[in-house]
């Protein structure tokens, strides 16, 4: 889940890099560091922390170099130290990493056998040691690498550079994403093409297990020693409005652009209240086969598919089963045909996700099943994207916040066209239900905006919060996966400990926990279960809990002692869960500011778990 960033150029590339670092500190912010060839020396500058104390450091030394890569670290193996930062050096040979060298003690244990002294605790410092002693039998920097990547496993992307080779910086691609910003006179490299937008709209998006050779004007790409060539890319600019702009945070402001980036998503797939001819029109052929769902993903999104599961079962008829990707990987489940596998992701690079993916693609192609598989994505240049027979974009534009607020909602609108795509291709719905759930889905960004004035009213409930140190969250239906999705964004960012449950289990041990000091949170919208949800709070009332209730403005909930209530725009129940996500990703950036904790980037997380 770390950063890299490198470049080869005809100026001075230190404040690239820098502000390279800053645009991939979502990936990870325990440590920072860069390292320059300049004049026969490897300069390099390392710091604990955020990407600010480097700059500093490196403002202080100003080093400066045409040729050079940085990193912005989230610890796997070795604490946050310095010493553990990269890049890592070996004699005249510096390396950066993301990912996780598997064989790493293995491969250190062989090194300090042949003389070479260990100074960190990382997996990555093998990488650079393997790279010096194999320049030992080849003066060529890319012969070197090539003859030292058979020898990893694992996953990683690798930038690399020596001072013996002052216009060139070699990356590697197995399994950790990677892509090459294309310049005139100047070539880059990065996890996300995000930190190079400042310079270049232009990319390569390098494929599992390529080589790359950059000079100033020359990129060469190799896999298994065979030059290949990868395509550029032009992107749109616009995918570049990353900045804060008047908001204190960027989950705030994520958390208010989710109106638009849901109409934005909805409109590439609807026509007024009927779906689009065009939309998904390629897949339909596979649509008409595909017997059952089985969604994969991790974290948020493993959430969304939650929803998901209700959606196409009651809707349409489909059966679905959802599965975390980090579980569904290693049980060897039954790869059966005529299934559609459906991974969700923000980033398209998720690993767990990814590895369910190929592992799923190779054990049906091996029993000669037909499978579709589909990625719901926000990266249209994705790792995800790329694999699968289908993908449907969400258009949240980029995220920042760790935190996944319209990412999440997005992938909600995505499932729900897909489940009508889907429905309409089976003959499983008819056209005035499509029109009567297509109209919800336009007024919903209305709703959003709606309940987005509630902020004050939510901030009020949040101070209440603010000394409590566990918390429950209780829904039905299609809020469960809500209430699980509040407790996860309360524990990421204000680290408050919080557990979501179905309502109806709150008898089955939850209930045990509830006192004078357990704050519970409720989602009470306008459906066929708010009866039962009603007694489940007067249970909860019963044992000293106090209740927080965000309920439809026509539920009859009202505000009473120990009972405090946020009344949310009505909307129909099967669209709900988009609008309930909102009041509770208020109510944890509220408490989370007010607790003083890092909104945007919490403690130990990253933005993209790129890594096992």
């Amino acid at each position: 889940m770390c950063g890299i960033v490198g470049g080869v150029a005809e100026r001075s590339i230190t404040e690239i890099l820098i502000e390279g670092l800053k645009r991939l500190e979502y990936r990870g912010y325990d440590s920072a560091g860069l390292a320059l060839v300049s004049q026969g020396q490897v300069l390099r500058e390392r710091r604990v922390g955020k990407v600010a104390n480097l700059a500093e450091a490196v403002k202080q030394s100003k080093i400066t170099g045409s040729l050079g890569i940085a990193h912005t670290r989230w610890a796997t193996h070795g604490k946050p130290t310095e010493n553990n930062a990269h890049p890592h050096v070996s004699g005249d040979v510096a390396v950066v990493h993301n990912g996780i060298i598997e064989n790493y003690e293995e491969l250190k244990a062989n090194l300090q056998a042949l003389g070479y002294i260990f100074t960190s605790q990382t997996d990555t410092e093998v990488v650079a040691h393997l790279v010096a002693e194999a320049l030992k039998k080849t003066p060529s920097l890319l012969e070197a690498v090539k003859l030292v990547v058979p020898q990893l496993k694992g996953a990683y992307a690798l930038g690399i550079v020596h001072t013996a080779h002052p216009d060139e910086l070699i990356t590697v691609r197995e399994g950790s994403p990677l892509v090459i910003g294309v310049g005139i006179g100047e070539n880059f490299i990065s996890s996300d093409q995000l930190a190079l937008l400042p310079i270049t709209n232009r990319f390569i998006y390098l494929e599992e297990g390529d080589i790359a050779r950059l000079t100033r004007n020359t990129i060469e790409v190799f896999v298994g020693g065979n030059a290949v060539e990868r395509p550029i890319k032009e992107l749109d600019a616009t995918v570049s409005n990353a900045s804060k702009g008047e908001y204190k945070h960027y989950m705030l402001k994520e958390i208010y652009e989710q109106p638009e980036a849901i109409q934005q998503t909805i409109a590439q797939a609807l026509d007024g209240n009927a779906l689009r001819s065009d939309f998904l029109q390629e897949a339909v052929a596979d649509f008409e086969n595909i017997q059952q769902v089985q969604i994969i993903a991790c974290g948020t999104s493993y959430h969304a598919g939650m929803i998901a599961k209700y959606w196409f079962e009651q809707i349409i008829d489909l059966p679905c089963q959802v599965e975390i990707a980090s579980e569904f990987r290693y049980r060897l489940p039954v790869v059966v045909g005529n299934t559609l596998y459906l991974c969700i992701s923000q980033s398209g690079e998720t690993a767990d996700t990814l590895a369910a993916l190929r592992d799923t693609q190779k054990r049906a192609a091996a029993k000669q099943l037909n499978i579709t598989t589909m990625a719901i994505c926000n990266v249209a240049t994705s790792s995800m994207v790329r694999e699968t027979n289908y993908s449907l974009l969400t258009l949240a534009g980029p995220e920042i916040g760790v935190a996944s607020t319209k990412a999440f909602t997005t992938q909600l609108a995505a499932l729900m066209l897909l489940v009508l795509k889907i429905g309409q291709v089976k003959q499983s719905i008819t056209a005035d239900k499509i029109a009567e759930i297509s109209a919800e889905l336009w007024h919903t960004p209305k709703v959003i905006l709606d309940t987005l004035q509630n902020d004050t009213s939510i901030l009020r409930l949040s101070e209440l919060f603010v000394e409590k140190q566990h918390c429950l969250f209780l829904g039905r239906g299609t809020q469960f996966p809500i209430a699980l999705e509040g407790a996860l964004k309360l524990k990421e960012i204000s680290y408050i400990h919080a557990e979501g449950y179905a309502a109806g289990e709150l008898k089955h041990g939850p209930l045990a926990l509830v006192d004078n000091e357990m704050p519970v949170v409720i989602l009470a919208p306008q459906d066929d279960m708010l009866d039962k949800l009603k007694s489940n709070m007067e249970e909860v009332q019963a044992r000293g809990g106090e209740l927080f209730v965000f309920a439809d403005e026509n539920s009859g909930i009202g505000c009473k002692d120990r009972q405090h209530v946020v009344l949310v725009p009505s909307i129909s129940a099967i669209l709900a869960p988009i609008v309930y996500s909102v009041p509770v990703q208020l109510l944890s950036y509220h408490v989370a500011v007010l607790r003083g904790t890092d909104v945007d980037q919490p403690r130990n997380l990253a933005k993209s778990v790129t890594v096992e």
